[in-house]
C-alpha cells in the first residue's frame, strides 16, 4: 500500500456541449471550443499512507478545440478541509506524474494550469434520479437534473458505456446522461464561462497506479 494508490468514488464531468458529450464519441465540441468540469468525491482512496477517504476535489477546464488537439487551460481547486498531505497527494495525482490514464491524459492535454485554490465543495450526488450539484468554492458552481422527454415531463435515460476506457472506470465501464441546467466558471481569463442546459456525465470510477518515489 505504501508504494501505491487507488480512488473510488462519484464522478461529474459538465460541459458546454449540447447533451451527449461529443468526446464519448471522438467528435468535435457542438460549438467548436470545449469548456467545462470536472470533479470527484473519494468515497474511499489512498496515496500510500495517505487516507483520501471523503476528499474531493474538481478542476475547471477550456480548449480552444478538441480535448485530443491539447493546448487546454486547468485550474485545480481541492476541498480545503483536506490536510496538507491529502491536498499534495491530489495535487500530484492530478499532474500526471503518479500515472493512472486519466490523469495523465489530463496533464497532456492541459499544458496551461493555473495556481491550485484549496475552497470548500460541496458535493450532491444522486446517480438513480441523476440530479446533484457541485460548488468549489468561487470558481465553478453547478447544478445537474435528469434530462426529459420531449414534451413530456417524464426522466429520460441514456446510458453511454465505453469498454476499457479511460474514464467511466467503475464496475460497468458506464456513465450516466444528465442536464448540466446551469454550469457557472468563474476562473479568470478564458476560464471564466458560463452556460445552461448543457451536458453532464455522472458515474462512478476507479483510478490506480503507483506513487512516484520523489513524492
Amino acid at each position: 500500500m505504501a508504494d501505491s494508490w487507488a480512488l473510488e468514488g462519484a464522478w461529474f464531468k459538465n460541459c458546454n456541449c449540447d447533451p451527449g458529450c461529443p468526446c464519448d464519441f471522438n467528435q468535435a465540441p457542438t460549438t467548436g471550443q470545449c469548456e467545462g468540469m470536472f470533479g470527484m468525491r473519494i468515497d474511499t482512496g489512498h496515496f500510500g499512507d495517505v487516507s483520501l477517504d471523503g476528499v474531493r476535489w474538481a478542476c475547471a477546464v477550456w480548449w480552444p478545440g478538441r480535448m485530443d488537439e491539447g493546448d487546454g487551460h486547468l485550474v485545480p481547486i481541492v476541498d480545503e478541509s483536506a490536510d496538507e498531505e491529502q491536498r499534495q497527494a491530489v495535487l500530484t495525482l492530478l499532474s500526471g506524474e503518479a500515472g493512472g490514464t486519466f490523469f495523465e491524459i489530463v496533464a497532456a492535454v492541459c499544458p496551461h494550469r493555473r495556481e491550485p485554490v484549496f475552497a470548500p465543495i460541496d458535493f450532491e450526488f444522486d446517480i438513480e434520479s441523476r440530479t446533484g450539484r457541485l460548488k468549489a468554492g468561487e470558481v465553478i458552481d453547478t447544478e445537474v437534473e435528469a434530462l426529459r422527454g420531449i414534451g413530456s415531463s417524464d426522466p429520460y435515460r441514456i446510458l453511454v458505456k465505453i469498454p476499457d476506457g479511460f474514464e467511466y472506470t467503475g464496475d460497468n465501464q458506464e456513465a450516466e446522461t444528465a442536464l448540466a441546467t446551469s454550469l457557472k466558471v468563474r476562473g479568470g481569463d478564458q476560464l471564466d464561462f458560463e452556460h445552461t442546459n448543457s451536458h453532464s456525465s455522472m458515474a462512478f470510477v476507479k483510478h490506480e497506479g503507483q506513487v512516484p518515489a520523489a513524492a
